[in-house]
């Protein structure tokens, strides 16, 4: 069982409500009552740490309940809590973290941010790995070659798309993660891709729709593009220069 003991009201406001949210079952005692018997782990303030010992313990922020949460239902589940990162690649990536069997948190965030999001989940987590589709080949490799620091599976995506009934529109990418989180995968430090020629085109057609005065980047930008060193309004702007100086 989750104990949430603490006398700071803003850690015990935010982890409390976490935890409904999460319908993980818990309860509450003060910092100086006795602890229930079948305590797994308690969630307490930096004031309050040093009271627990030897009873496993997850010191809350006020400002980031949520990892406390994620933390103290890890250990709950022991081994099978191993938290996974899946991500379905393409412009806006799905982003899917699991505790084990559980999805604790989804995203979906534009490609420049993707890296990022993963690494700020996983920068806690014991032995973490995260998993991309192999679909949305540029988008993927740019995923994989940023990515530092930590397991890396490039996983088969076929399938994991599933079928979305009324209302549910929207959710796709977010569903693939899911599913590709729970795929296992090559292990891969770093993919290279030569984007075709049909690549290029489209994302010079995307820089034309992008462009004020209806004119595409070269195939030198788009390249770059591809190779995720620019976005496509990056690559405008440079365009733009070249042609004033």
């Amino acid at each position: 069982m989750i104990v949430v003991a603490t006398s700071d009201f803003e850690v015990y406001h935010g982890v409390v409500s976490e935890l409904r949210d999460r319908g993980a079952t818990f309860t509450t005692v003060e910092p100086d009552d006795e602890l229930p018997d079948r305590t797994a782990v308690v969630i307490t303030g930096a004031s309050d740490e040093e009271s627990f010992a030897p009873v496993p313990t997850v010191v809350a922020a006020p400002e980031e309940p949520r990892r406390a949460v994620d933390q103290a239902l890890t250990t709950v589940r022991g081994d099978a809590g191993r938290t996974i990162v899946g991500v379905d690649p393409g412009r806006k990536p799905g982003i899917a973290v699991l505790s084990g069997e559980t999805v604790v948190a989804a995203f979906q965030v534009p490609l420049s941010a993707a890296v990022d999001v993963v690494q700020e989940e996983v920068s806690d987590a014991t032995d973490p790995v995260v998993r991309i589709g192999d679909g949305s080949r540029l988008q993927s490799a740019r995923l994989i070659n940023e990515l530092e620091d930590v397991r890396v599976e490039l996983v088969d995506e076929t399938g994991t798309t599933p079928y979305l009934g009324t209302g549910a529109r929207g959710m796709e990418d977010v569903l693939a993660a899911v599913n590709i989180a729970r795929l296992e995968g090559e292990v891969v430090e770093a993919r290279e891709i030569e984007p075709t020629a049909g690549e290029l085109q489209v994302i010079k057609d995307r820089s034309r729709e992008r462009s004020e005065t209806n004119r595409a980047i070269d195939e030198e930008l788009a390249r770059r593009v591809a190779a995720g060193e620019l976005t496509i309004d990056e690559a405008l702007v440079e365009h733009r220069e070249r042609d004033e100086g």
